[in-house]
């Protein structure tokens, strides 16, 4: 058996504010106190009767005597400590696999770690708002408070267009705007580079070792 108290905030000024609490047994909600239905109203036998008798009885005061004494005097709290916190996104775009369909490419914008939820990412193509052949994933909960999203562009390369990602979300104070470059990655970049010098160490000793060869 346990009790769960929420209170919910829509606004600074408490307009609107709201104070639920639930009772359940064996995982399942027998009664429940809304302060905008302003009674407690039961889903089961024997919460009927005690929502019956609640609702006439000194709890129904104590209740309604909870919206002020814990959702109002803790929300400047909860506001400082948490709803008023914000975290930047970490924005990455990379080019993935398309699926079979009528564009030989696609491209994924997707934005880490970020809070609060709301945000809003478009793609832009040579500085206009894309709207076709987008599609995006939900803002998606880490289980720590943070979000993250996935948009996802197809398209049919032109030589000297620039595509972009522009992430709006609360904690920028301008939208951000990545373009996507469509040479190969550093990391990528750094493969080439590195087996280039083996090979051309590899010919050296080689060549070294021939002209070694001939003298003796």
């Amino acid at each position: 058996h346990h009790m769960m108290r929420q209170c919910r905030y829509s606004s600074k000024d408490l307009q609107g504010i709201e104070l639920i609490t639930s009772y359940v047994f064996n995982k399942a909600e027998y009664i429940r106190f809304n302060s905008t239905v302003g009674k407690f109203v039961g889903y089961t036998e024997h919460g009927v009767k005690n929502a019956e008798a609640w609702n006439k009885g000194p709890e129904l005061a104590r209740e309604l005597g909870e919206l002020e004494r814990v959702c109002k005097q803790h929300a400047a709290i909860d506001y400082s400590a948490i709803l008023d916190k914000t975290v930047e996104p970490h924005v990455r775009l990379s080019s993935v696999a398309p699926p079979i369909g009528r564009h030989p490419a696609m491209l994924m914008c997707s934005a880490y770690d970020f809070y609060p939820k709301p945000i809003r990412v478009t793609w832009l193509r040579d500085g206009g708002e894309v709207k076709s052949d987008v599609t995006s994933t939900e803002e998606l909960a880490n289980g720590d408070w943070y979000y993250q999203i996935h948009s996802h562009l197809e398209y049919t390369p032109r030589s000297g267009e620039k595509i972009s990602c522009m992430v709006e979300h609360i904690s920028l104070t301008e939208p951000m705007v990545y373009h996507w470059d469509p040479s190969l990655p550093e990391a990528e970049r750094n493969k080439i580079a590195i087996g280039a010098s083996g090979l051309v160490l590899g010919a050296i000793l080689a060549l070294a070792g021939l002209i070694y060869y001939k003298k003796k």
